[in-house]
């Protein structure tokens, strides 16, 4: 049995098992109605040119030639990079794969020059909230109140040359309402894609 990390993408035949599992996983936990165009929408939202260098990346765990577990992550800015899709096959968590990708991924932002590790979960994900923890995530919400009230949890923290330094983003305060939660998720989400687009437009342009 041989694992190996490999670079790759969200339009590579062998990211089609990631795909396929966080869409199963997203509807299965939230609805298929719970996201605009459905989980698969979302894993597409961003440009595949987001998730590879210089401004990200995209890895697979393969063991014995099978995609077993994944994730990428994209640029907020010149220090942040935000870590998304991450997945494990459901058959085989509990065995360090998630954790495994995760730290991968840090290394990659960190030889990028990112200093600091930016994602979030659904209040439906304890098992990812968990791992983050265990990861030395910083918490930027209330760990004491309904995760329901945030809906997506955000976590922080530095890597890279700042790695060990606690973060100082303040603590995000609960919504009143599911609804209200709902609506700040949305705006929250609406203004890093606005800039994350941005930043890409940017970079293009100097490419060019």
């Amino acid at each position: 049995m041989t694992d190996i990390v490999v670079r790759s993408s969200l339009l590579e035949p062998a990211a089609q098992p990631l795909i396929d599992g966080l869409v199963s996983e997203y509807d299965g936990r939230y609805g298929a109605a719970s996201r605009p165009g459905g989980a698969r929408a979302e894993i597409f939202r961003y440009p595949v040119s987001l998730f590879s260098h210089p401004l990200g990346d995209f890895l697979l765990l393969q063991r014995d030639g099978e995609t077993v577990a994944g994730g990428a992550f994209m640029s907020h800015d010149d220090e942040t990079a935000e870590m998304k899709r991450i997945w494990t096959h459901p058959n085989l968590r509990r065995q360090g794969l998630a954790r495994a990708i995760v730290l991968a991924l840090e290394e990659s932002a960190a030889q990028l020059g990112y200093t600091r590790s930016y994602l979030s979960t659904g209040f439906r994900q304890p098992e990812a909230v968990a791992l983050y923890l265990s990861l030395g995530y910083r918490p930027l919400f209330d760990t004491s109140a309904d995760p329901s009230l945030y809906r997506s949890l955000p976590f922080e923290k530095h890597i890279g040359q700042k790695a060990g330094q606690v973060g100082t983003t303040p603590i995000y305060p609960p919504a009143a309402s599911f609804e209200e939660a709902t609506a700040r998720v949305t705006a929250l989400k609406t203004g890093q894609e606005a800039k994350i687009r941005d930043r890409l437009s940017s970079h293009d342009a100097s490419a060019a």
